[in-house]
């Protein structure tokens, strides 16, 4: 029988559906453009790849596909039904432009840091990377997401910083400012999976585990209020508002990856 094909587009928010008579069955749900997430579902059993590389699939037929800053204008999927009958899709992904965002007044040791500071960032960062490359079995992002609370965004994602001058790496982040002390919740479901009370440039931080190699970061704040290991559900306080680490002023800069590849937060709350 022939493939049937259903695409809906409303806005920024693509839906793509397949069905098969004698196969199976597969939906994606979100934004396909650079920085987005999408949300599968596929007949439990299947084998997903994107681009030739395994998706984690779960027992329930979930999973997760995501698009980085500098992402291509297309990508291959390919999915294996339990009987060995395949679909393949070309996703075409949108491009971003992205803005130019200038910081001066930060200390000069924040933006050229010496050996000592050099061999802390690398530990800080070795320690993010270690987090971001877990991945667990379970789908706590099945729960959705919201904003950690809402404020000014500040800084949005994949901006090219100038600090004090200098260029330095794309922002891989949404910043909201608030007053210090402002209440940070989860912003999906998870485990938190990394707790550091003094990173050199993202002082107090905490990562959250959402399941599948989605993992949130929330980083400058002034107080943690969770343990590592400990189970979170959306909305649960996490933390307050601060300037720890390199910050000209209180917010929180929060980041979502996937496979330590870094989306735009703001894509998963629209």
């Amino acid at each position: 029988m022939k493939n049937l094909w259903i695409s809906i587009f409303a806005g920024p928010l693509l839906l793509l559906a397949s069905s098969f008579a004698h196969a199976g069955t597969y939906s994606l749900n979100g934004h396909f453009k650079q920085g987005g997430l999408i949300y599968g579902t596929v007949t439990p059993g299947s084998i997903v790849t994107l681009d030739a590389k395994d998706v984690k699939v779960s027992k329930d037929g979930l999973f997760l596909l995501g698009f980085g800053r500098d992402h291509g204008s297309s990508s291959h999927l390919m999915i294996t039904y339990p009987d060995g009958t395949q679909a393949d899709e070309t996703l075409k992904i949108t491009k971003q432009n992205y803005k130019i965002q200038r910081i001066n007044g930060l200390p000069k040791k924040k933006v050229t840091p010496d050996p000592v500071a050099v061999k802390r960032i690398k530990a800080d960062n070795a320690a993010v990377w270690r987090t971001r490359t877990t991945v667990t079995d379970q789908a706590y992002f099945a729960s959705g997401f919201d904003w950690p609370f809402k404020g000014r965004i500040s800084g949005v994602f994949g901006s090219q910083r100038i600090l004090n001058g200098k260029p330095r790496s794309p922002h891989k982040g949404t910043d909201i400012a608030a007053p210090t002390g402002t209440l940070i919740g989860a912003d999906a479901d998870g485990v938190i999976s990394l707790v550091h009370q003094d990173m050199y440039l993202m002082g107090k931080c905490v990562m959250i585990d959402h399941g599948h190699g989605l993992q949130s970061i929330y980083i400058h704040m002034d107080e943690i209020l969770v343990r590592d290991g400990q189970y979170v559900k959306k909305g649960d306080p996490v933390g307050k508002v601060g300037k720890t680490g390199r910050a000209t002023g209180p917010h929180l800069h929060w980041g979502v990856s996937l496979n330590n590849v870094a989306l735009d937060p703001e894509l998963l709350v629209e």
